[in-house]
């Protein structure tokens, strides 16, 4: 190897954390050219976990590392939300099953290699902007993870859970069931109010903000009554969301006829 190519080598350790993943676009953008690429894999500097995919470590990958690559080397717009963000707040012990998905959400799709990845979990990506038109910036709630050997740590970015259980609520009831819906709701005593009426007023959802305020006073949680109804739009007729169900008069929705009442 020549002193050129040395020098890049240690810059490439340098802007490429242990562990974590980079493309072959952002290889090209920072001066690593296809035929360098090659000479590193060879040499061992570098592997490659998925095709025109780079990673500097020989240790098995973590799902967490593949999203800090996302969101911290190529600074994708992604956020882990939904059911994801929920388990990893602490919220897991009311979202039974085994975690086999990670959902991101963000307005533009992650690269197609993700799925090419040696890893035994599904990514399921949803499109931010289709729940919230205008983008609104709720707080992120960061999380350090492990990136390498070295002891080095990044945060993953999670939607806050305020925004995850309205990312929830929207995936009723083709993929989550309405009676854990009601289980996480049932502990989610410590919300903000006003980060909520912010969400809220941004959803451009009616089933997810009827769902929402439904599960809201069946458990009569404190924050509640903070909330400004005034500036919610809830829409207009019903929406039949199960089949045989109840309708709840005060939203305008059809509920599981067994989600007893509290």
């Amino acid at each position: 190897m020549n002193m050129h190519s040395g020098k890049k080598l240690n810059r490439l350790q340098q802007e490429l954390p242990e562990g974590l993943l980079a493309d072959a676009a952002w290889m090209e953008a920072h001066g690593y050219s296809s035929a360098l690429r090659s000479q590193y894999v060879r040499a061992g500097w570098l592997n490659s976990p998925a095709r025109r995919v780079y990673r500097r470590s020989r240790t098995p990958l973590t799902w967490q590392q593949a999203i800090v690559s996302l969101q911290t080397v190529l600074e994708l717009p992604l956020t882990v939300g939904g059911r994801t963000a929920l388990e990893q707040q602490g919220y897991a012990h009311y979202l039974s099953t085994a975690m086999h998905e990670v959902h991101l959400y963000g307005p533009k799709r992650p690269p197609t290699w993700l799925a090419s990845l040696p890893l035994d979990i599904a990514f399921r990506w949803h499109n931010s902007l289709r729940l919230f038109p205008d983008d609104v910036d709720a707080p992120s709630e960061p999380s350090p993870v492990m990136v390498g050997a070295g002891g080095l740590t990044l945060p993953i970015r999670y939607s806050s859970k305020e925004r995850a259980v309205l990312e929830l609520l929207d995936e009723l009831p083709e993929h989550e069931s309405f009676h854990q819906a009601d289980a996480l709701m049932e502990g989610m005593s410590d919300l903000s109010p006003r980060r909520l009426q912010t969400l809220l007023e941004a959803c451009a959802s009616v089933k997810v903000k009827r769902l929402f305020l439904f599960f809201a006073d069946r458990h009569r949680h404190a924050w509640r009554s903070r909330l400004d109804m005034s500036c919610i739009d809830l829409g207009s007729g019903k929406r039949a969301l199960v089949q045989g169900g109840k309708l709840d008069p005060r939203y305008n929705i059809t509920v599981p006829s067994d989600l007893g009442a509290l």
